[in-house]
């Protein structure tokens, strides 16, 4: 994890929970003209004058949602970060401040802390968002880290989930399956590193899959992109827990059905290359994958023209009327139910 001899790192006791926040936030800087006050006072000082605010917040856990086996502390801190603000993206609202929360246990130095916040403080300085709070405390085992995200935007211009209509287009950003895949490589590679210390993985052939695993990117482009269009999205959501799983998640709150073309599912040629290999279905793993942060929404018929062509946006299928259900067209052209196949942290399979 980091290659620091024992005697070098600095145990977190010597500097004591303030010390620790002083320390791990000196480098971090305040740009957002919402932020009124950061960190150093009871809580963090904000104005959002005449704008909406949104609020989201996510927990990350070792052993659940990350293995520091193969995850580098530094890509960790990143993408704790920019999950939290897919979010506020895709309700096509701005994030500004973010709030960091973080249990660690004794077997974590300073060293490996600074490691972490320097990717806190990369994807703050990339994303142009404010670390304003947040909390430390000790944990009997692992790490927590817990992440808070402020944004805000002008009044009514929030995309929800609810607001698809029957015959709206669906629309994805991107392509699907890569994390997903990624996260296949690297448990294979730590697992032939068990067994052989000294193996040495070649990951070249796999780098876009691994990226997009370990440093993942929130769609800011995108909803600039959509803006630059004039397109305004009657529905959104970003695809955390798998395709299925989030078009039905807008099905539900739009009381809405939907048809997917499987056909129309972009995959990049490195993800169907590795599914091969690992004998894997490239459709499923698009489908329940997740963890590939794009954002899945809707627009009426009428905004075709405006996104027709354009290589960052493709129509996967369209909403339907409640009764005909969520179906999922095969390339032979069967028509089968879409099920949810995203990730359940409460499934003990997991």
């Amino acid at each position: 994890m980091l290659e620091n001899r024992e005697s070098d790192k600095t145990a977190l006791e010597q500097l004591g929970e303030f010390g620790l926040i002083r320390h791990l936030s000196r480098h971090l800087k305040i740009t957002q003209p919402s932020t009124l006050k950061g960190i150093g006072d009871d809580a963090a000082l904000l104005r959002f004058a005449e704008k909406e605010v949104a609020l989201s917040t996510d927990m990350l856990v070792e052993g659940v949602h990350f293995d520091l086996g193969y995850t580098p502390l530094k890509h960790l801190g990143y993408k704790a970060v920019v999950v939290n603000l897919s979010d506020i993206y895709a309700m096509k609202m701005e994030p500004t401040q973010v709030t960091i929360s973080l249990a660690v246990s004794n077997r974590f130095p300073l060293e490996a802390l600074e490691e972490l916040y320097s990717g806190i403080a990369l994807a703050s300085e990339v994303y142009g968002v404010d670390v304003v709070g947040g909390d430390t405390t000790s944990s009997t085992k692992g790490m927590i880290i817990s992440i808070t995200v402020i944004g805000q935007g002008e009044p009514g211009k929030a995309v929800q989930r609810s607001g698809a209509r029957p015959n709206d287009l669906l629309v994805v950003s991107g392509d699907l399956g890569g994390a997903y895949m990624g996260l296949q490589v690297l448990r294979r590679e730590q697992e032939v590193f068990k067994v052989n210390p000294r193996h040495q993985p070649d990951l070249d052939p796999y780098a876009y899959l691994v990226e997009r695993q370990l440093k993942p990117e929130a769609r800011k482009d995108v909803i600039a992109l959509l803006e630059s269009l004039q397109v305004q999205p009657t529905a959104m959501i970003d695809i955390s827990d798998g395709l299925s799983s989030e078009i039905l998640h807008l099905c539900g709150a739009s009381q809405t059905g939907c048809v997917l073309y499987e056909e129309k599912i972009p995959l990049d040629p490195t993800l169907i290359a590795a599914c091969e290999e690992f004998n894997l279905d490239s459709t499923t793993v698009a489908l329940g994958g997740g963890e590939d942060y794009e954002l899945l929404f809707t627009i009426g018929q009428e905004d075709y023209s405006k996104i027709k062509g354009n290589p960052n946006l493709t129509v996967i299928g369209h909403m339907a009327q409640k009764e005909s259900g969520a179906m999922l067209i095969t390339r032979g052209g069967q028509q089968l139910p879409l099920q949810a196949r995203g990730w359940n942290a409460f499934d003990p399979a997991e």
